[in-house]
């Protein structure tokens, strides 16, 4: 632990790890003395030894004007540091989550009403048998010549139900919006979904059914007439909880772009800092490995895990330095790359253009992707380049990937 000095004598400020906090100076605890001004500006003062009539005070004084005075270096020279350096603090809950807090899909089979004769039709037995069944449940049940009674079902198409169970969990009567895919049909538009029970993520003979969705379908693109969604259709029958506790501890795991050995080893670290005290100053965390932090629960917080958890992951590490990537969405074409992404010398041939980077690029009929870092060029320039001469998107994904695919993008590829 540290202790500054800021605005002298009026404020206390420590630094604990990487956290910092400001204290109210005690009144009375300070005197404003001309020793105390000597002491600080590096002058000896003169006192009296105790056996000379010195008062009691000035011995404390003494020692306590040379702590100023180590926290007065500390106070100029450690935010200098921190700010040379570009450090700042992130909180555990930014680059972490809490094992067991995932999001969980729901799904079941469904039939789609209303539809202009784009349906399924009487060839599809798996949507004439669903549509016996479902008629059959509601009181009008159809005989065994199923294909002869319903032959002019073609208003009906068999679909996909799929939900989405956020990490927190769901209530009974909560909403959320559920998909529809169609199996044959030509297309949903017009469609009305029919009350569909959602199961859980792992198919089973008899499995329970946590939700029930219906509504009409709005179409996700008029491009693409057999997907859409039904805004809030899905209704929670039953609680569904996460649990996140077992045996007297919880996981934490590091997000994929902070995995790694070192950051899991500081927020170990930072946990231990800040909260073994709780635990008779024993260690309360371990990295397991570079993606998962084991945690255990404190006696005193085994019945209230949530506090706990809160102060967990309101504690605060040093940012960990992510390295250069590329964030490439394939179907919107959208790339989204850091400024220090580099890419190595090479030649790409797509289509009717030749790109050169590194040494040697930019001949009289070329021009260089960046001329002031001949060696290693940055690929933002690489692709303003292409943008300035109107090159579609998807070349421009394609080049990338034929970059990274020769070891010349020196970067993480990451493509959702």
């Amino acid at each position: 632990m540290v202790i500054a000095v800021d605005g002298l004598p009026d404020c206390l400020m420590i630094i604990n790890h990487s956290k910092w906090k400001t204290l109210a100076r005690p009144a009375g605890c300070w005197d404003e003395d001309q020793r105390t001004a000597e002491l600080l500006q590096g002058r000896e003062a003169t006192m009296k030894s105790p056996g000379t009539g010195s008062p009691r005070w000035h011995r404390r004084l003494a020692c306590s004007c040379r702590a100023w005075l180590v926290a007065l270096l500390g106070a100029i020279y450690l935010p200098q540091i921190i700010c040379q350096q570009g450090l700042a603090a992130v909180k555990l809950r930014n680059i972490c989550r809490v094992a067991g807090q995932e999001d969980v899909t729901l799904q079941g089979l469904g039939l789609v009403t209303g539809l202009k004769g784009t349906g399924d039709g009487a060839s599809a037995l798996p949507t004439i048998r669903a549509l016996a069944t479902a008629m059959e449940l509601l009181g009008n049940p159809v005989s065994t010549n199923l294909s002869a009674e319903l032959r002019d079902a073609k208003n009906v198409a068999l679909v996909m139900v799929t939900a989405r169970v956020p990490a927190s969990g769901a209530r009974r009567g909560d909403r959320v919006t559920c998909y529809v895919t169609a199996m044959s049909a030509k297309s949903l538009a017009g469609g009305r979904l029919f009350l569909t029970p959602l199961t859980g993520p792992f198919p089973s003979r008899n499995p329970p059914v946590y939700a029930v969705a219906e509504g009409p379908i709005t179409l996700d693109s008029v491009d693409n007439p057999t997907s859409g969604r039904v805004f809030e259709g899905c209704r929670f029958v039953q609680d569904i909880v996460m649990p996140f506790a077992a045996d007297g501890r919880v996981v934490l795991l590091l997000h994929a772009n902070y995995a790694g050995f070192h950051v899991a080893y500081e927020v170990a670290s930072a946990i231990n800092t800040e909260l073994a005290i709780q635990n008779n100053n024993q260690p309360l965390a371990r990295a397991l490995d570079q993606a998962a932090v084991e945690v255990i629960i404190p006696p005193a917080y085994r019945d209230d895990v949530v506090n706990f958890l809160a102060q967990v992951l309101e504690i605060e590490i040093l940012e960990p330095q992510l390295g250069p990537a590329v964030v490439i969405h394939e179907r919107s074409g959208t790339i989204v790359l850091g400024g220090e992404v580099e890419i190595g010398p090479v030649v790409v041939t797509h289509k009717n253009m030749v790109i050169e980077t590194g040494l040697g690029a930019g001949p009289p009929t070329f021009t260089a992707v960046d001329p002031r870092q001949p060696q290693n060029p940055k690929l933002k320039g690489l692709v303003e380049a292409l943008n300035a001469i109107r090159v579609p998107p998807e070349d421009i994904v394609d080049i990338i990937k034929a970059i990274d695919r020769q070891g010349k993008l020196y970067g993480r590829l990451i493509i959702e």
